[in-house]
């Protein structure tokens, strides 16, 4: 005797060894042995043989049609030998009833199994839906097919246009485009970036890196550009006019300027200096629309060649302390003896005359610690900046700690959107220079010990009135932001509350409007134990470091691109550690896996093997030492003279 049965959702054949009331030792066709419960056997017959059973039933089965299967079954629920009956119109040999549960088993969308060889046919309207539902996975399969041919020949499907960006930075693969992307990246071995970049859905390798920021930081913004509408600020009234002629320092690319100072010699003898910094929170609110949006971006992000501001444009204009305009500022005035003491301070709400920018490109080769050394030509401002310089060392002395890190460079990124890209991996406009800058320069010891003292001043006037303010604080070299007032252990100061930069970062402005409810003798609108400072300070935090993780990727992307203007094959670097090196000439860090073991600050020469903008990489190999060429470190010796004939094979 042999038996059909169904066993882990298929069905087997096999010969009865061993038959109790309960179960059945079956041998298969293969050999193998195996215990059936007798609930599970559907048929059993003598002839075929078990195998030749299946093996026959599969072949009919094939030709049973199923449509007319399922309007000669009745309504009733119903076993598969009762069908197989009325279908060849007596009673079935083992191989027909088979056939007929083979094809009644693969059409679940006509026939629902209501127990082992048992079926009821699909109501028409069910199976109606379900025929319409196959039918549309069948057409959505042949449009994933004919995407992906497009795709692998350089062809954006029509479809792709309007998600694109969602394919590229958060794929959704549910959609047929993004089936048919990854589909097509197999078949042809590239990311899905590239393919997208050869089949012109990309505009430029640097849109893409662009594009991956916006879409995650600015999706409503108009490219991260646009604003909503706002109000224009209001103009705070009855401010004083101060009686100084402030002047600000900075690059040559800063529009959004925070800070000024000025100098007025007292008549008693010494000084009164005054740190006056751009006052946005006297034109609006927290809670308006220009607070909200403030709240919403929480920082200006910087990238070369471009920036997203915090605020509109237009009101950057507004509040930005421009030569030539009287604006409002809250300015602290340090009264300071002839000897350089700090005899006392003040802090003021009023409207400050500005009457120049100085940029650094225009001051710094007439003030610089050559000059200051050999004696200063005559230029205006002269005189002021010399003071503030020298007052400036008297604060940094009594800190205890330096203001900037002089050891470490610093390079100015400049891109000329009107310019040749100059690289044919990235045609189009854009071509970027790299200069490297010294830190800790006279000029930036002054700014930056003046807005130590301005940021400390305040804090700690915030905190001795009891009024929260968010601190940038340092203990055991780890610095965080706090609500609470401690100190920074970096700077040497009791307490460093952000305040000197309120067009650019939103916790200055909530500070600023900290402080002018103190000056104003007013409730802070972030009040101790405020729920909204505290979130705030923790969204701040998070995405000021991804602002600026984004700059450090962004400046490793135009790093590559200069390494491809410049078209050479070798480079200088130095060894920083195992496998990775910082180039000499820009900063760009990179890891090269053929490196030896060789001593920090090791030079050495590599062999650029491969630049992909797309994935900001670059793939380089080890060729030698190269100590004779240490000292030639500047961006014209970024590539080692001798030719690539010198490269080991």
């Amino acid at each position: 005797m042999n038996v059909l049965f169904e066993e882990d959702g298929a069905f087997r054949a096999g010969s009865v060894l061993a038959d109790s009331v309960t179960s059945l030792q079956i041998e298969l066709a293969s050999g193998k042995r195996s215990k059936v419960k007798t609930a599970n056997v559907l048929l059993r017959f003598a002839q075929p043989a078990p195998g030749e059973l299946l093996e026959r039933a599969e072949a009919e089965a094939e030709g049973i049609d199923i449509d007319f299967l399922w309007e000669v079954c009745g309504e009733q629920e119903f076993g598969f030998e009762e069908l197989a009956a009325e279908y060849h119109g007596a009673k079935p040999d083992p191989v027909q009833a088979a056939a007929v549960l083979l094809r009644l088993h693969a059409a679940p969308m006509y026939f629902h199994r209501k127990g082992r060889g048992r079926f009821r046919k699909a109501p028409p309207e069910i199976l109606q839906a379900a025929l319409a539902g196959l039918e549309k996975k069948r057409q959505q399969a042949a449009a994933i097919e004919r995407m992906v041919e497009e795709l692998k020949n350089g062809q954006l499907p029509a479809g792709f246009a309007p998600v694109l960006s969602q394919l590229i930075y958060k794929p959704d693969r549910n959609r047929s485009e993004t089936k048919a992307l990854e589909a097509a990246c197999g078949e042809t071995g590239k990311s899905a970036a590239r393919l997208l970049f050869d089949c012109g859905a990309l505009p430029s390798t640097h849109d893409y890196h662009l594009g991956r920021f916006l879409f995650e930081y600015f999706p409503e913004s108009k490219g991260g550009t646009g604003f909503p509408y706002s109000p224009a600020p209001g103009e705070p009234g009855d401010l004083p006019l101060a009686a100084v002629a402030a002047f600000s320092v900075d690059d040559a690319h800063t529009t959004e300027i925070d800070d000024a100072f000025s100098v007025t010699a007292n008549p008693e003898g010494g000084w009164r200096i005054g740190i006056h910094i751009a006052a946005p929170g006297l034109g609006f609110a927290p809670d308006s629309d220009l607070g909200r949006i403030a709240r919403e971006r929480l920082s200006t992000v910087y990238m070369p060649g471009r920036k997203i501001t915090m605020l509109p444009e237009d009101i950057v204009e507004h509040f930005t302390l421009a030569a030539g305009h009287v604006v409002p500022a809250i300015s602290l005035y340090l009264d300071v003896a002839g000897d350089y003491r700090l005899l006392g301070h003040e802090t003021h709400m009023e409207r400050v005359p500005v009457v120049a920018n100085l940029r650094h490109h225009d001051i710094e080769p007439v003030f610089n610690e050559t000059t200051l050394a050999e004696g200063l030509a005559d230029f205006p401002w002269r005189d002021e900046l010399k003071l503030l310089w020298e007052f400036a060392q008297v604060l940094e002395a009594g800190r205890g700690k330096p203001s900037d890190n002089a050891t470490r460079k610093d390079y100015n990124f400049v891109v000329d959107w009107d310019a040749d890209s100059g690289i044919a991996e990235e045609p189009g406009k854009g071509f970027v220079s790299i200069a490297e800058r010294e830190r800790g320069s006279p000029l930036d010891t002054l700014v930056a010990e003046l807005m130590i003292m301005a940021n400390a001043t305040w804090g700690a006037m915030l905190r001795d009135a009891g009024i929260p303010a968010l601190y940038r604080v340092q203990t055991a070299g780890k610095v965080r932001m706090s609500t609470v007032a401690a100190a920074h252990e970096g700077l040497g100061v009791e307490c460093y509350a952000w305040s000197s930069s309120p067009l650019r970062r939103y916790c200055d402005l909530l500070n600023q409007w900290q402080l002018i409810a103190l000056l104003q003798g007013e409730p802070p609108p972030f009040p101790p134990k405020s729920a909204d400072l505290l979130a705030a300070m923790r969204d701040f935090e998070l995405t000021y470091a991804a602002y600026a993780e984004f700059q450090r990727g962004m400046e490793r992307y135009w790093c590559l691109r200069w390494l491809l203007q410049q078209g050479g094959q070798m480079v200088l670097a130095q060894v920083l550690r195992e496998s990775l090196v910082r180039l000499d000439a820009i900063p760009l860090v990179l890891r090269v896996p053929s490196l030896p073991e060789l001593p920090r600050g090791t030079h050495v020469r590599l062999a650029i093997e491969g630049i992909d903008l797309l994935e900001a990489e670059l793939r380089s190999r080890y060729v030698e030492q190269a100590p004779e060429l240490a000292a030639n470190t500047g961006p014209d010796a970024a590539f080692a003279d001798d030719g690539s004939d010198d490269v080991a094979g």
